[in-house]
Parts: C-alpha cells; structure tokens; sequence
C-alpha cells in the first residue's frame, strides 16, 4: 500500500484484546439489505478469526437494550442515515464504547454531499460543478447553468439511493423529485464523462485504486450490488505516476472531512485528466461485489484480515467524553 501517511495501525495480536464486539447492522435507513449482508460477512469473518462478536440490529433491539449488553466495542457496518451520518457515532460515544471508523463530525461531514463539497472546494480539491436545489424549480435553473449531461442525487444517501443521471430538459423533472424524496436538499451536479476510480483507504494508507466499467448508464445500486456484467480493473491504471496520483488526491480529500480508519473516496477522471472527487464513504459495502475487500485483496490482505484490521480501528483512541470510563474512537 502507499499514500500520505496520516495515522498509524495499532496492531492486535490476540482476538481476546478486542473483548465483546457487536457488529452493528441492519437499522432503518434505505440501505438496510446491503448493511445486513455486510454485516453478515463481517461477523462470519471476527468469528473465524476467534473474535467475540455478536450481530446487533438497532433497528430490533434498539440502543438502550444495547448499552445494558456488555459490549467491549462495535463494528459499525450500518449504511446511510443513523449508521454512517454520525448519529450511531454520537450514541456510541456518549456510551463510551470504541468503534470503527470516523468519528461523529467527519461521519456527518462525509455523509452531507453539500458540506462536503464545499469543504473540497475551499482546500483546492477538484469536485464537479455542483448546485444545491431544493425544488424542481431550482432543477432547472441549475441546468441553464451547468449544461447537460447532469447528474442529481440526494444530499445524504449512499450506494446512488435516489441517483439519476439526465441527458435532456424532459428528464430533469421526474430526476429532481426522486432525488428530493428523501426529505432533504439534492444536488445537481455537472456529468464528468471519463473513468470513475475509486480508492480505498485503510489505517492511514491508501490501498490500489479500482477503475470501474459498466454497461449501465452509470454505476448504479443495481450495478454495485446486483449485476454481474460489472467490470473491476485494480489497479486502475498501469501508470504509476497516475496511480500515485489517485491514491493522494483520495488521502487529501479523506483527512480534509477528518476522516480516520477506513473508508472510501469515489473520483471521475475525464477527458481532460484531471481527477474529480465525487465523494468520500466512511463504512464502504463489504459483501461480495464491494470494492474496499477487492483493494484489500489486491494489497495481499483478504477480507478476514481486513475485517480484523478495520476492527483495530477500534483501539486506543481517546475520546473527552467518557461516561463510563471506556475510550471510544474519535479521531
């Protein structure tokens, strides 16, 4: 693996360290199915590694059940709103009990398209030309602007819940209340025609980047969960000035939302070369079509290993709020 270092693994050696580790999965949000096959794998994965875990679905037995359970930990494999915004983040914390991945403010930073965006954009990442609407009024004032093709998405889903992309004037209405169905902003965002790449990010490295090619109009849920006609090519380039290049542009736009443990940044790279971030993940898929256990695998790490090393996460972070007296993940 290679990238901008920006943390260190705190390595365990015994499954007995991590103690009583729930996986969480499932929940409430769009994205429930796919949570629930990764933490499926997850959990089938800490076990064969000796690791105490348990599968625990908030959406069942809810927290207050929870924080009587006697967890040491959590592995956090909730996708979406409650599980990857920082709100799962937040009840943990104040719980006092360490888990996976980024902390409350990047999770709810990372999660928010717009304010993420704007945070691309003010440290000089490159991000397609967006608007943020809030009517299908704006929709088309959005699209004098920026031109077709255009694609428009939810402000805070994950896996293209609500994506659409639009090639002309008489698609954009019906694009823009699919993608304002969920209570919140959207955003139109200018179609960058090119290579989409997506790097994964592990334990303050970046692992090799994967170009991704489909026969769908774009990758969408159906082509990142359910198709089979996909194709993976990692590392994406041959080049390794190009790949290099991959790699640091995600690590900039991973530690600029404060992101730490794992995660995944998703970028196009048109015509014109120059990579576009589009947005960073901080608890990426991990079933069979996903791309961080493919990265992983590519960097000679399989997916036990690597369910192990995001578990690592976990370990020796501090946090101010410690009500119980245990450290939580933080940073």
């Amino acid at each position: 693996m290679s990238g901008i270092a920006t943390e260190k693994r705190m390595q365990v050696h015994d499954a007995a360290d991590f103690g009583r580790v729930a996986v969480l999965l499932g929940g409430s949000s769009s994205e429930r199915k796919i949570s629930l096959d990764t933490g499926t794998a997850v959990l089938t994965a800490l076990k064969k590694r000796g690791v105490d875990a348990v599968a625990w679905d908030p959406a069942e037995h809810g927290m207050q059940k929870f924080a009587a359970a006697g967890f040491d930990r959590a592995w956090i494999a909730l996708h979406g709103p409650g599980g990857e915004d920082g709100a799962m983040q937040g009840t943990l914390q104040w719980l006092g009990i360490p888990y996976t991945g980024s902390g409350v403010m990047a999770s709810a930073l990372a999660m928010d398209k717009v304010r993420s965006k704007h945070l691309f954009r003010a440290v000089g990442i490159n991000t397609p030309d967006y608007e943020v609407i809030r009517g299908a009024g704006d929709a088309a004032l959005a699209a004098d602007r920026l031109g077709y093709p255009l694609v428009l998405k939810p402000a805070g889903q994950g896996s293209s819940v609500g994506m659409s992309k639009v090639f002309e004037a008489r698609e954009l209405s019906a694009a823009a209340e699919l993608a304002l169905g969920f209570g919140e902003p959207a955003i139109v965002e200018r179609c960058i025609t090119g290579d989409e790449i997506t790097v994964g990010v592990l334990q303050g490295e970046a692992l090799p980047s994967i170009r991704i090619v489909t026969p769908r109009i774009f990758y969408d849920y159906r082509a990142k969960y359910e198709a089979d006609t996909t194709e993976y090519f990692c590392p994406a380039t041959h080049d390794k000035l190009i790949e290099q290049q991959y790699r640091d542009i995600a690590m900039h736009a991973f530690d600029a939302l404060g992101c730490s443990g794992w995660g995944r940044v998703d970028l196009m790279a048109g015509s014109d070369g120059v990579p576009q971030v589009l947005e960073v993940n901080t608890v990426p898929g991990m079933t069979s079509h996903s791309l961080v256990p493919m990265a992983a695998k590519a960097a000679g790490i399989d997916f036990a290993e690597l369910c192990w090393r995001i578990l690592e996460t976990s370990m020796g972070v501090s946090t101010a709020m410690q009500p119980m007296g245990a450290a939580a993940n933080d940073a």
